[in-house]
């Protein structure tokens, strides 16, 4: 797996603090900093994610990815299924997410719970990498709530 990131700072010029992406996969990620009133040129635009925000999201798509499967293996009508993360950083540098809450909103028809609750248990213990390895830094606990369509 490959990824390029390039400094574009703000709106082509060389000060603030946009990024992109480029995946190896051919896709691209814009990325941005929070405004700093008190040093512009060291904050961003507010125009794109913040990097840790997409670490946060490319877990809940990596968790959520997991559930899908593992549930449409299994046979299930699952019809949909969304994952709100919620977090916490650490005060100081590096500030490391040091919990991570994830709540699961499953749809489907006669899904069991047992079997919802077994796939985001095998996600969380044997697939999902993203999640396996900020479990090295953050207390992760997960919910979730099944919508019968």
């Amino acid at each position: 797996m490959e990824c390029t990131v390039s400094w574009t700072g703000a709106l082509g010029t060389r000060s603030g603090m946009g990024f992109v992406a480029e995946t190896g996969s051919g896709h691209t990620l814009v990325m941005d900093g929070a405004p700093d009133a008190a040093k512009p040129e060291n904050g961003g635009q507010n125009l794109a994610p913040r990097p840790m925000e997409t670490v946060l999201a490319g877990t809940g798509g990596c968790t959520a990815y997991d559930v899908v499967l593992i549930l449409k293996r299994g046979r299930h009508n699952i019809q949909g299924c969304s994952v709100k993360l919620s977090s916490e950083r650490a005060e100081t540098e590096p500030k490391v997410f040091t919990k991570i809450h994830m709540h699961f909103t499953v749809q489907g028809k006669d899904l069991p719970a047992a079997a919802v609750e077994r796939a985001i248990a095998m996600s969380h213990e044997k697939y999902c990498s993203a999640s396996i390895m900020l479990a090295k830094t953050a207390e992760i606990t997960t919910s979730f709530e099944l919508v019968e369509v």
